[in-house]
């Protein structure tokens, strides 16, 4: 989908504007004066080194950490749905939970070890086959790989339909076929109006994928479309140690 095709579509999913964000912990400062928008029904996406900020930065947005500044959300009719997928699932992998154990749990109110309710089940169903792991879910979420979890926590992030969706590395442990999923359910997102907020190391991904880019190292360094914003100039001042701070990204 092209911007000018996005723009198009009806968001339901809300503008969410950083203003001013700090946060420190301790001595350290974590975020340092964060600002910027992200355009309602839009792929956002952030990027920057490790301990720049930018996990720091959505358990912000999700309510997760106290914060200095203001964090603004404006939805087009009621607040929606949040959905958040995690960069990797910690557990023991001994644990006898296959897949449908795991969707139970995480989708529905009915404890897991009475399994799926009716009520959910035709979601959790169609939410795998999405995701190339409907034929996966009598397998114990242990014997999985990489991937295959990470699929699974795309699907549980479908159900149920969130207006606003943050993801957290999502295409970290996928394969060739799995990033292909990722491709076409974020297309499904754009089309569907859902806000995107993504953080991501691969940087043609983003720049193939995304409506707009961030970069983020405690600072805001550069906003912007990717074609434009990730040149090799701005990616070396990015991921440097002491990177350098216009002024126009410190206003």
């Amino acid at each position: 989908m092209t911007v000018a095709e996005s723009l198009a579509v009806k968001p339901c999913g809300p503008g969410v504007t950083f203003d001013q964000v700090s946060l420190t912990l301790g001595r350290t400062t974590i975020l340092d004066r964060v600002s910027f928008d992200i355009r309602a029904g839009s792929v956002h996406a952030l990027v920057g080194p490790n301990g720049g900020g930018k996990s720091s930065l959505i358990k912000t947005l999700l309510g997760q950490m106290p914060h200095q500044g203001e964090l603004r959300m404006t939805w087009t009719d009621e607040p929606g749905l949040i959905g958040y997928v995690p960069q990797a699932l910690e557990f023991d992998r001994g644990l006898p939970m296959t897949v449908d154990d795991f969707m139970a749990a995480m989708c529905q109110r009915r404890p897991a070890f009475m399994g799926l309710s009716k009520k959910v089940a035709p979601a959790i169903g169609q939410a795998l086959e999405r995701v190339g792991m409907q034929h996966k879910r009598k397998r114990r979420m242990g014997a999985l790989s990489g991937g295959e979890r990470q699929r699974v926590l795309l699907a549980q992030g479908l159900i149920p339909a969130p207006q606003l969706l943050v993801l957290d590395e999502p295409m970290s442990a996928l394969d060739e076929a799995g990033a292909q999923v990722f491709e076409r359910l974020l297309k499904d997102w754009q089309q569907s109006g859902v806000t995107v907020v993504w953080i991501e190391h691969d940087l043609e991904a983003v720049k193939r994928l995304a409506d707009r880019v961030t970069g983020l190292n405690r600072q805001v360094l550069f906003d912007g479309p990717p074609a434009q914003t990730l040149s090799p100039e701005r990616l070396l001042s990015l991921f440097s140690t002491h990177p350098k701070i216009s002024g126009s990204a410190q206003s």
